[in-house]
């Protein structure tokens, strides 16, 4: 069974993971194409991936990709609104759709229509090489945070609310 990725480019290519992994004087576009393939972010080669940006394509935007890799360019409709247009007329089990985007109301949209969602720092943190950073510092923000401890007189107000809660 392999499965069907739709992939909200410019929302991967902006999310500041990505934006931190990417290399000088690389367009983003044939960046994220290029770590898909090479870092297979989305899994076996057989699955099929579709990545939508909004707008037209650039002069460059040609891709030499395998054939279950495609890029599309909204046109004159939104990439979110592609992407919803994509998931609807899918043509087999929705459930075979991971619709990859930070945007809450295309994964709203992809979840109630029966596909799969997933965040873009869940997507590039298939990469240890991308989200190795990312993930240390959240090791040491966690670390560092300051422990929230309750006084004696909160939690005997918290205790004297439950108690009208509970014994009522």
């Amino acid at each position: 069974m392999s499965l069907q990725f739709i992939i909200d480019g410019y929302n991967v290519t902006n999310h500041p993971l990505f934006l931190k992994s990417q290399r000088k004087n690389k367009d983003s576009g044939s960046f994220l194409l290029e770590i898909i393939r090479t870092k297979n972010l989305c899994g076996s080669l057989k699955n099929n991936v579709t990545v939508v940006f909004d707008g037209y394509p650039h002069v460059s935007g040609r891709y030499a990709l395998n054939p279950n890799f495609k890029v599309i360019y909204s046109e004159d409709l939104s990439a979110d609104d592609l992407i919803k247009e994509l998931v609807e007329n899918y043509r087999g089990n929705r459930k075979n759709i991971v619709v990859v985007s930070d945007d809450k109301e295309v994964a709203l949209y992809a979840k109630h229509a029966g596909a799969l969602t997933k965040s873009v720092e869940d997507f590039l943190g298939n990469d240890p090489g991308l989200n190795k950073r990312a993930r240390i510092n959240k090791r040491l923000e966690e670390k560092n945070a300051p422990k929230q401890e309750l006084n004696y007189s909160q939690i005997d107000k918290i205790n004297e609310e439950l108690k009208k809660i509970w014994f009522k």
